[in-house]
């Protein structure tokens, strides 16, 4: 009798599945009806899309820790979660003609530097990118105020990403009421997340303790003043080297 061998570590099979890695011993043909249970399984099952939204709107802290320490199962992977909000984010905006100029508080900002313009409008193009950029200098403040924690940096991060990922559902519902009433209200999108950042990472670390709130929300100013200056220092410095050329 030929024993069957996994196509994907080569271990033999006696059953139905891998022993080794869990692979099919038959591998379910891709027709019509497999993309339909693709799809969904990703927006609705247990380890969906819809899943991850509801745990992590509701429970932020609870959801990310058992993710880190428990059951990395049920969830969407954070990355992939992140950049699949963003691209709904990215796609709304564009829908809507969100522009970099939509974030100003006035309607034509006194001094106008095209540069830091055209990098808001970087950051609208690929939110993804851009909360992964911003992820790093909050992650960082965060480790510093909540050392004696335990989790590392790369931990922090991760939790970061889930955190960013409802943030960008929260602009993405900004703006298509911005769409819908004709009211420019896509800067309130920012005081929104910096809220439900502080929410999210405080319940993460200890949600019974009042400093823990407070910890988070300094980290999250501190982090997004030091991002806010880089890139001021970054743009201003470019706009400088393009007019002298």
């Amino acid at each position: 009798m030929e024993m069957n061998t996994c196509k994907n570590c080569n271990e033999p099979i006696n059953g139905n599945y891998c022993s080794n890695c869990g692979q099919p011993a038959k591998l379910r043909r891709i027709d019509r009806h497999y993309i339909i249970s693709e799809i969904g399984d990703f927006l609705f099952a247990n380890k969906g899309l819809i899943y991850t939204i509801k745990r992590v709107l509701i429970s932020p802290g609870e959801s990310v820790r058992r993710f880190i320490t428990e059951d990395r199962y049920r969830f969407v992977k954070p990355i992939t979660f992140l950049i699949i909000t963003s691209l709904i984010y990215t796609i709304l905006s564009h829908f809507f003609f969100i522009e970099a100029k939509d974030f100003y508080f006035q309607q034509q900002p006194k001094v106008e530097v095209p540069t830091a313009t055209l990098f808001v409008q970087w950051m609208i193009d690929y939110h993804g990118y851009a909360s992964i950029i911003i992820g790093f200098f909050v992650a960082f403040w965060v480790k510093l105020f909540f050392r004696k924690s335990g989790y590392n940096l790369f931990e922090i991060f991760i939790l970061l990403c889930f955190i960013s990922g409802i943030s960008a559902l929260f602009a993405s519902v900004v703006v298509i009421l911005q769409g819908i009433l004709h009211v420019r209200i896509i800067f309130f999108s920012g005081l929104i997340s910096i809220i439900y950042y502080a929410w999210a990472i405080g319940q993460f670390f200890n949600r019974k303790k009042a400093v823990s709130y407070i910890k988070a929300f300094v980290s999250c100013l501190l982090a997004y003043f030091i991002f806010g200056i880089s890139v001021g220092i970054i743009t201003a410095f470019i706009d400088l080297v393009i007019k002298q050329q």
